[in-house]
């Protein structure tokens, strides 16, 4: 039977849905089938040899929805491989003390479902379209210093997604 990988994602604006897209068209091209679904529409991890999950931080945090869908399926993913992304503005300078402050953003993760053993973790600058925003998330942004724009670097989220291969399918 051929593996399966899921990867599953939450995101408010589309940028991280378009990496996760970007990562299964990368699995997809080496033969391997995956899907790519939104968190809220997956119920059942048992189709999956492996799972990838990724979240956009808002707030200096995952999105609850993603973190909801760890709490619930720890049991499952504690038995599979595992791997997560970050999609966020702090990595548009991709320095280590960005991917510093981009990895503590899974810390409660790691506390909610310290079963779940990630054998990576993928650290992706984001995009942020003021057009997409409210008036006050906006505002807030604008307030931080943070930039519109496409901060995101195709060509290292697909080459993640190869050197992940290895360690999620064997």
């Amino acid at each position: 039977m051929p593996k399966r990988i899921l990867i599953a994602y939450a995101s408010r604006c589309g940028s991280t849905g378009e990496v996760a897209d970007a990562l299964g068209q990368t699995f997809c091209g080496e033969g391997i089938s995956t899907e790519v679904r939104l968190v809220e529409n997956v119920s059942d991890l048992s189709p999956y040899n492996a799972v990838i999950l990724g979240s956009a931080i808002r707030a200096g945090k995952w999105l609850p929805e993603a973190a909801a869908f760890v709490k619930k399926h720890q049991d499952v993913m504690s038995r599979r491989p595992v791997a997560y992304f970050v999609v966020c503005m702090a990595m548009k300078d991709d320095t280590i003390e960005n991917r510093r402050k981009a990895s503590a953003y899974l810390d409660p993760l790691y506390k909610a479902a310290p079963r779940v053993k990630p054998r990576d973790i993928g650290l992706f600058a984001g995009a942020t379209d003021f057009k997409k925003l409210s008036f006050v998330q906006r505002s807030i942004l604008k307030a931080k210093g943070i930039p519109e724009g496409d901060y995101r670097d195709w060509e290292a989220i697909r080459t993640w997604a190869v050197n992940l291969q290895p360690a999620l399918l064997g």
